[in-house]
């Protein structure tokens, strides 16, 4: 089991208290991630772009670089009972498919966020911006053992800054 230390049941995971998901959209880089079987090992320049619908649910764009190509899949996510959280998402790329999204971790400005789900399996670690301060990833990976995830399992996520066009100064 991803992240326990022994076979024994997994204590519940715990949720941030609140997202509000005007402040969550818009898009984030993807900082490191459990190795899983839907993103290719060598990805690079990782990135989910979460839109607000009118009916309430997220439309979902993830993009990554695998050799120099992109690839892009898109998804819908919603919030699975806002009576008991809004922390707590489902988000589907193959309808009628759907996994847990559930936000974990958040920053107070939304500067980052971790994503897991209840058996540990998949994790997500999000920035708005392509680096984030050590202190932060300390204190993030510190939590991530305290909620029952294996640290030492995080893949950080390569991002290449984009290649300037070149320009003609002859």
């Amino acid at each position: 089991m991803g992240g326990s230390t022994s076979k024994e049941e997994l204590v519940p995971l715990e949720v941030v208290d609140h997202v509000d998901l005007e402040k969550y959209v818009g898009m984030w880089y993807e900082y490191g991630r459990y190795p899983n079987r839907f993103q290719a090992e060598d990805g690079e320049n990782v990135t989910a772009t979460y839109t607000l619908n009118e009916d309430e649910t997220i439309k979902v764009v993830n993009e990554e670089f695998i050799e120099g190509k992109k690839k892009t899949i898109n998804g819908k996510a919603w919030v699975h009972n806002k009576e008991e959280s809004t922390s707590k998402l489902k988000v589907s790329f193959f309808w009628p498919f759907a996994g847990n999204y559930w936000v974990i971790q958040l920053g107070e400005n939304y500067e980052y966020a971790v994503v897991g789900e209840p058996k540990r399996k998949y994790l997500w670690i999000l920035s708005r911006t392509t680096e984030i301060p050590e202190e932060i990833v300390s204190s993030i990976l510190t939590k991530l053992k305290e909620q029952g995830y294996d640290p030492e399992k995080v893949k950080m996520t390569k991002q290449v800054p984009p290649r300037e066009e070149a320009t003609n100064t002859a």
